[in-house]
């Protein structure tokens, strides 16, 4: 872009002073809330979708067929036709050529403007027809009047607000907002290089980088806009990083100040070993090297009477189950209590199983026991572990949501563990740390995902975390094969189901529906289950899907789990917590309908014992044969790789960072003008700068998150 290309102010004509905050049109200004713009920096930060060029006149013999243009020209035919369809039909000469303007919805207002001899300025689309040039729906206005010198915004709508409304709020919301800079002396973000590229000498203000974006000069190459690579965006990424860093850290800041128990192993009266000691001598298998230093680093947190807020990571099958089993110990062996809980009840009757059996026997001989609690439980099995919990006769405390509720009264929670955290929102995380508030401290939280996060994700999302990876497997898992199939091969995939189970292995067939779907035509789950059965006659086939009562799920789960079912039809119930070793095949169908982190967690179903594994992602194409490009690309990388953060860091790209995490249910702030797959060394200057300002520029650092977060910034506190 050449240097001469500043922002530029609006034509006075286009900004008469808005009353876009202030005594509107009621429909408008319930618009505005709609999109959540409220204060005037939202409107400043309510960035065009696109700009249209009425900067310049076209003159017909010069406009290309498929060219948006804008042309002057005089109307000298206007008529209304009735045939084949109601139609306004409108003829045009500017003097180098003549075009027909084509209505079919128009008002008596409009005839008006379009009678014969008007001169107007019309902006459309030009088209070669049978019967000459035309341009279907323009807009035009009489003519007359500067031309503007700028590019007109576009702006994301809804039902009520129309463009000139909302153009007028965002110019009046730019005159009245305080947009001073709020970045330290010397702490310009690193994009040198990009100012150079564009011909650049200095940094855009904020003021200038957002009069720039919304009113653009027409010689800006608008690729730099479409990328986000012009100086003006990079100034707002910048920007919005470093608040996200800034609030994440003034958090965490905030919890250092906080207190919470100090828990560390010590023998029982009777000189009996601590519990994490007794159950690494009973567990049928050793440590990892990488399980063996995530337990240390949990433990020296544990130790501190700081509450400890990390996040343990670890690939499908890497054993985190085992690692908080021996963290829970801890809390226990200083007396205290500890809450386990996972989104799902399938999920937390897994970790119940596997945490009555390790510890279960232990607790007993010390007089405590293991509580259970999900939401469909019988009045009186719920009295009972009530009070076992209330009491503290309870050590662990296994369940659901059904952990946070009001009337579950822990007598001094010290540790909560969360499994799959992303899939709870902020407000329960926050439920489960008031559970210590009559002690005047807080719990420990450590939070579990087995979908791997990048590092950039990491380093942003999570700035206020510790994050602990376990990044082995366990010796003895197999490497399972990924294939993928066309679903007009189906029958071929039957046959080897056939063959799997007659030589005793299980079979996964994961379908992505319950329920035949008029906006998606897939095989359902129970459509799915009677072909199988028909298919494969002797065969027990199960249906597992989440619409079934509870007592159901589990009979069938049993059957699975035995191995007297030999191929269980499930919905994604069984993405994360089922383990059953003698599972060899996973089936999913309809693959290309899933993400990346989804059909990874599906195939870490298979591959939990000896025996060789496979996972067959069963894709449907199009009626030329093909599977769209975004389909294709997530495929594709599960077919290349095994790597659960290497799948993560691909879909991360695919999807970005927002559905990744599935942060719109969780509350997590969203990166509106970021990118984490490109903009590494911004999060990095971020993330160096953020600590800084907190410690020598409080003021500007309080505005800075004023500014770009309002009260989002109370999300980061879960």
């Amino acid at each position: 872009m050449p240097r001469a290309a500043q922002p530029v102010a609006p034509s006075p004509a286009k900004t008469a002073a808005p009353t876009a905050v202030k005594g509107a049109a009621s429909v408008a200004q319930k618009a505005l809330q709609k999109l959540g713009l409220r204060r005037d920096i939202d409107l400043a930060l309510h960035l065009p979708l696109r700009y249209e060029d009425e900067t310049r006149i076209t003159p017909l013999a010069n406009a290309r067929d498929g060219q948006m243009v804008q042309i002057e020209a005089t109307v000298t035919a206007s008529e209304i036709q009735l045939r084949p369809r109601r139609q306004l039909l409108v003829q045009v000469e500017d003097g180098t050529g003549s075009c027909e303007l084509r209505f079919f919805s128009f008002y008596p207002s409009h005839q008006k403007t379009l009678a014969v001899g008007a001169r107007l300025r019309i902006r459309g689309e030009i088209k070669g027809g049978f019967w000459g040039r035309q341009m279907m729906h323009p807009a035009f206005r009489v003519a007359g009047g500067e031309l503007p010198a700028a590019l007109t915004p576009v702006y994301p709508t809804t039902a009520g607000l129309p463009q000139p409304y909302l153009r007028r709020a965002v110019v009046g919301a730019l005159t009245r907002v305080d947009l001073s800079d709020t970045l330290p002396p010397s702490a310009e973000p690193p994009v040198t290089q990009i100012y150079s590229q564009n011909g650049l000498q200095r940094l855009f203000s904020l003021r200038e980088a957002l009069t720039f974006l919304h009113h653009p000069t027409p010689d800006v190459a608008l690729s730099t806009f479409e990328d986000h690579s012009h100086p003006a965006w990079q100034r707002l990424k910048a920007e919005e990083l470093l608040a996200q860093q800034l609030s994440q850290q003034q958090s965490r800041r905030a919890r250092d100040m906080l207190r919470a128990p100090v828990l560390r192993a010590q023998k029982a009266a009777d000189g009996a070993l601590p519990l994490h000691e007794q159950l690494l001598a009973v567990l049928p298998f050793s440590l990892t090297a990488a399980q063996r230093r995530v337990g240390e680093e949990i433990a020296a947190d544990l130790a501190r009477k700081v509450p400890m807020h990390r996040l343990l990571q670890g690939d499908v099958g890497s054993g985190k189950t085992v690692v908080s089993a021996l963290a829970a110990c801890l809390a226990m062996d200083a007396g205290w209590q500890c809450a386990l809980m996972a989104p799902t009840e399938i999920l937390a009757e897994q970790h119940f199983a596997k945490m009555i059996g390790w510890l279960e026997p232990l607790l007993a001989a010390r007089g405590r026991k293991v509580a259970w609690l999900v939401g469909g439980q019988k009045k009186k099995d719920r009295t009972a572990m009530l009070a076992l919990v209330a009491s503290g006769e309870a050590a662990l405390v296994v369940g659901t949501h059904a952990v946070i509720q009001e009337q579950v009264q822990f007598k001094n929670l010290a540790l909560a563990i969360i499994d799959e955290q992303h899939r709870f929102g902020v407000a329960q995380r926050l439920a489960l740390r008031q559970k210590l508030a009559a002690h005047g401290m807080e719990p420990h939280m450590l939070m579990m995902s087995a979908t791997p996060i990048p590092r950039t994700l990491a380093m942003s999302y999570y700035a206020d975390l510790d994050v602990s990876v376990i990044d082995e497997l366990p010796p003895g898992r197999t490497p399972i094969v990924t294939k993928l199939i066309a679903d007009s091969r189906k029958d071929e995939v039957i046959a080897r189901i056939g063959a799997q189970v007659e030589s005793g292995r299980q079979v996964y067939w994961v379908c992505p529906l319950i329920e035949e779907s008029e906006a998606l035509d897939l095989s359902n789950a129970t459509a799915t289950h009677a072909d199988l059965s028909e298919a494969l006659p002797g065969v027990m086939v199960g249906l597992l899907h989440s619409r079934m009562p509870n007592a159901e799920k589990k009979a069938v789960m049993a059957l699975f789990t035995s191995g007297q079912m030999g191929v269980l039809v499930s919905t994604t119930v069984i993405e994360v917590g089922v383990d059953v070793p003698n599972a060899s095949l996973m089936v999913i169908e309809h693959a290309e309908r899933f993400g990346l982190s989804q059909l990874h967690q599906l195939r870490g179903r298979v591959g939990r014992g000896a025996a060789a594994s496979a996972c067959v992602l069963l894709y449907a194409t199009n009626d030329s044969g093909r599977v769209g490009e975004t389909a294709k690309e997530r495929l594709r990388a599960m077919a290349e790789t095994n790597d659960g953060f290497e799948i993560a860091r691909r879909d991360l790209e695919i999807r970005g960072p927002g559905e990744f995490l599935g942060a719109r249910q969780s509350g997590d702030a969203l990166l509106r003008f970021a990118d984490l797959a490109t903009d590494t060394h911004l999060l990095e200057w971020a993330r160096e700068l953020a600590p800084v300002m907190l410690d020598r520029h409080p003021d500007l650092a309080a505005k800075h998150i004023a500014r770009w977060l309002g009260g989002k910034s109370d999300y980061l506190k879960a």
